[in-house]
């Protein structure tokens, strides 16, 4: 797991993911429409030179481990720290949102829309392609969601984990989130995600639900400008 884990964007895009993605045998991103992230096979060594003929300038993208000088014809937007976790608890017991929908391409915008209020991570039109993504409603609102990212191996990340503002508290996203990792541990997988290290409330609701956390490491938005 160790290996698959410490570089699990360019295990996925390379590997489950690459009908999601282009690039070549050392970059790789998701394609347009799907979240805006890149892929080293060498993070320490990134070749962004590969990425030249797939990216445009003004495209954002996000990566992962990576530490290293701006390259030319690159600029840097934003630079973090996230986790990631584990699960490390038993099997759900039970479906905890049975009244969740399975989130299809008609249900896209919404997604996109609640992403875009509550900041989960990188969304876009198609992301709910990569996995099984469920939501909740009020009426035809959908006012909570979670899915399914990345992927490599027996790991599964979870992932566009959100709740509207107006419906916090009710323990919407946790539910949602026990849902995918009964399913995931049902088929043989091991459960993932990523958490900004900032956000210590979401840290601790992860730990208390069963996350261990794994190891952390510096994530960059970075823009194409040449």
């Amino acid at each position: 797991m160790r290996g698959l884990l410490d570089n699990i964007t360019w295990h996925t895009l390379s590997g489950p993911h690459t009908r999601f993605s282009t690039g070549d045998a050392r970059a790789r991103r998701y394609a347009r429409g799907f979240s805006p992230i890149l892929g080293f096979a060498d993070p320490l060594h990134p070749a962004f030179d590969a990425l030249a003929p797939y990216c445009e300038s003004g495209e954002q993208f996000y990566t992962d481990g990576w530490k290293g000088d701006i390259p030319a014809g690159w600029k840097l937007a934003v630079e973090s720290t996230m986790f990631k976790m584990v699960w490390e608890g038993e099997r759900p017991a039970r479906d905890e949102a049975p009244e969740a929908v399975a989130l299809r391409a008609g249900h896209a915008p919404q997604a996109v829309e609640l992403a875009a209020l509550t900041h989960p991570g990188p969304f876009a039109l198609r992301t709910i392609e990569l996995g099984d993504y469920f939501g909740i409603f009020e009426g035809s609102r959908l006012v909570a969601m979670a899915g399914e990212r990345m992927t490599a191996g027996n790991l599964r990340e979870i992932s566009g984990v959100c709740t509207h503002p107006d419906h916090q508290g009710r323990g919407h996203a946790r539910r949602l989130m026990l849902k995918l990792i009964r399913r995931q541990v049902d088929r043989g997988e091991t459960p993932f995600l990523h958490v900004m290290s900032a956000n210590e409330v979401a840290r601790g609701l992860y730990r208390r639900m069963g996350f261990g956390e794994y190891r952390e490491s510096v994530v960059r938005v970075i823009e194409r400008i040449g």
